[in-house]
């Protein structure tokens, strides 16, 4: 049977790429990826055939991967992070899902064995960087309206708001989307403190890695791009401060045993 490995590779550090996953990326003879992904990879990818589709290609990505599956090569789909968190693991399923509704002719995509291989994602390494911020009930949302209405991610924030969830914010902005963040720091500031703890966190465990603490009245979408992540703390998370080391986690009700 063909198999097609479907791979999430961590925030970028390599030594934080599962075995797993590595094991995959060996035992595959093409990759399919944006190409900054494999760059991230190194030497694993060497003599492998590469298949780089830009930003914006998902479905050619998906389709390709399966595509090159089905034909009998051993082929994984990489993306960084998680690969099933708002990445290319959905692609695939749901590309599955419309040939068994009909809706596409490629009945040789079913016969593919799939492996989905889990990743750290961006928002469990900027928690990991700043202590314990996801100590307590947490959730994600992607600010991106290119497939999402806007309407249904502020009713998202408004839930989140109101059950006093730690949120991470994917996608925080872009050239095209710019207002949106301080939208939902808005909205977030009907439910918790101006003081909450905020991380942003930029290129995660890259070379070029920047890490800030402010709080939620300080955030603001010109000091943030689509390369950082956005989370923010519930109104009971803690910014502690000792010396030059600074940290926030979220408490999980201990004191009551402390």
């Amino acid at each position: 049977m063909s198999k097609l490995f479907v791979v999430g590779t961590g925030p970028g550090d390599a030594q934080l790429v599962a075995p797993k996953a590595l094991e995959a990326i060996k035992a595959s003879s093409d990759l399919v990826a944006y190409g900054l992904y494999l760059d991230l990879l190194g030497d694993v990818c060497d003599n492998k055939q590469h298949h780089d589709l830009p930003l914006g290609e998902e479905i050619g990505r998906a389709r390709l991967a399966l595509d090159l599956a089905a034909s009998g090569k051993t082929t994984a789909l990489i993306s960084s992070g998680d690969i099933g968190i708002y990445a290319m693991a959905t692609l695939v399923f749901e590309l599955l899902d419309q040939q068994l509704q009909g809706k596409e002719d490629h009945p040789e995509w079913l016969d593919v064995d799939i492996e989905v291989i889990p990743g750290i994602s961006a928002m469990q390494a900027g928690a990991s960087r700043v202590g314990a911020m996801l100590g307590h009930d947490f959730c994600t949302v992607s600010l991106s309206d290119l497939l999402t209405p806007w309407e249904t991610i502020e009713k998202r924030i408004h839930s989140a708001g109101t059950g006093d969830f730690v949120i991470s914010f994917y996608n925080p902005v872009s050239k095209k989307r710019d207002w949106q963040l301080n939208h939902a720091r808005d909205i977030l500031l009907q439910y918790r403190p101006a003081e909450t703890p905020v991380l942003l966190g930029r290129q995660l465990t890259r070379e070029d890695e920047s890490i800030c603490i402010i709080t939620l009245g300080e955030l603001d979408a010109k000091d943030v791009d689509m390369f950082t992540l956005v989370s923010v703390g519930n109104s009971e998370s803690r910014h502690i401060v000792n010396g030059s080391k600074e940290w926030v986690y979220t408490p999980r009700g201990y004191s009551k045993k402390l």
